[in-house]
């Protein structure tokens, strides 16, 4: 046994090679295809359709629980996003090799987290009318949104294009970087250890020539970003038209009105008096 345990102490350890799943529903699954394909040095899982259509019908039943939670419980939600990647600030910054990057990333969830229970008080309004009547406009969520990130900056693109959608109380399928995913995917682990409920973020990899024309035709999406879309933007504008989608391409950067691109006015009647 003691010259087991010697020989035992002299073996060279082999390190666990990581393998980069997709995000649906609060899980990693590798995909229904067993299909991967090579980036960055690593095997990345190759999402097909029913990934997609499987990571949509995640997010909408993660969407009228997120959507109901108070505006200042989401903005909560979003900080402690940016607290657990501050824990990880290191390993980011090893995935994208740019610390104003990780920081913008980091920086961008806070921003958007500030705005959580204010953005209704900028886009909502007292409306004055003829008549014994309160009349009001207050923005709502408008349900599932499909996110194309663009393909550079891998993680600050990723990050300014989501933390607009959530925040405002949808649910999101977002297709990562293609070249550069898997920042996108570390963020997935983010995502799963804070407080984002299950399904509310889908983070799927893979080729977009396969993904994006299924995300915009799908008829239970209500609203696309295509901002990072690989071919034509006009057919997949034309298949996002069959359900009269939402079609946005919000930039870097922050913005208030990021968050409003995702968001329905709702105008409410009430006697006064009653």
């Amino acid at each position: 046994m003691r010259a087991w345990r010697a020989d035992w102490g002299k073996s060279v350890r082999l390190p666990v090679k990581k393998t980069y799943k997709l995000y649906v529903g609060g899980a990693f699954p590798r995909s229904e295809s067993g299909r991967s394909y090579e980036a960055e040095g690593a095997n990345v899982a190759r999402a097909s359709r029913k990934d997609l259509r499987d990571a949509v019908r995640a997010a909408r039943e993660a969407f009228p629980k997120w959507a109901s939670m108070t505006a200042y419980n989401r903005g909560q939600v979003l900080y402690r996003v940016a607290e657990v990647m501050e824990g990880r600030r290191a390993q980011f910054v090893e995935l994208t090799g740019d610390e104003a990057e990780v920081d913008a990333a980091i920086d961008s969830w806070v921003w958007y987290a500030g705005w959580a229970d204010k953005i209704a008080q900028v886009l909502g309004s007292s409306n004055p009318v003829a008549g014994p009547y309160f009349n009001f406009t207050v923005p709502e969520p408008t349900g599932v949104v499909g996110v194309v990130a663009p393909e550079e900056p891998p993680l600050a693109g990723f990050v300014a294009r989501l933390a607009p959608v959530i925040v405002g109380g949808n649910a999101a399928v977002i297709v990562a970087s293609q070249k550069r995913p898997l920042a996108a995917v570390t963020l997935a682990e983010v995502l799963a250890t804070s407080d984002v409920p299950g399904g509310v973020v889908n983070v799927l990899t893979g080729k977009k020539e396969e993904l994006c024309a299924v995300l915009a035709s799908h008829m239970d999406v209500n609203a696309v970003d295509l901002s990072g879309a690989a071919g034509e933007r006009e057919e997949l504008e034309r298949l996002a038209a069959d359900n009269v989608k939402r079609v946005v391409s919000n930039g870097d950067g922050q913005s208030p009105w990021h968050v409003a691109a995702f968001l329905e006015l709702k105008t409410v009647w009430h006697p006064i008096g009653v």
